[in-house]
């Protein structure tokens, strides 16, 4: 038995995934344009504005990593920098990995060093 594509299944192979990827395209830019008109131009982390020719880096993040989940109050969405995107799904993929990492877990001792423990003192002095 040969497995060898003929050029019949190679076009129809093309065509499926020509139209998974407008389909995608389009349930992408309905989505990116209701966030857009909801939340104001910032990424949500970060803090950084965006307007103009840069509103393009401004993505639109799915709270649960779920990207068919889109509902119409906008509730799984923040807007988010290319970079604070990338760093988010990097953190997601981490957890997978590796888990969550969980505080006092490590092997490190708490901190105890009180920087501000002198302050009051330092600004009774400045007056």
């Amino acid at each position: 038995m040969s497995t060898k594509k003929t050029g019949t299944d190679e076009d129809k192979q093309d065509r499926i995934i020509a139209e998974a990827r407008r389909n995608r395209e389009l349930r992408e830019k309905a989505y990116r344009e209701r966030s857009l008109k909801m939340y104001p131009h910032i990424c949500a982390r970060c803090g950084r504005e965006f307007a103009g020719k840069k509103l393009r880096e401004l993505t639109v993040h799915h709270k649960d990593h779920n990207h068919d989940n889109n509902p119409p109050d906008g509730g799984n969405w923040e807007l988010l920098c290319l970079y604070c995107h990338d760093n988010e799904h990097q953190e997601y993929l981490d957890e997978g990995s590796f888990g969550a990492a969980k505080p006092g877990a490590g092997n490190e001792p708490p901190a105890t060093y009180k920087p501000f423990a002198a302050l009051k003192d330092l600004l009774r002095d400045k007056k």
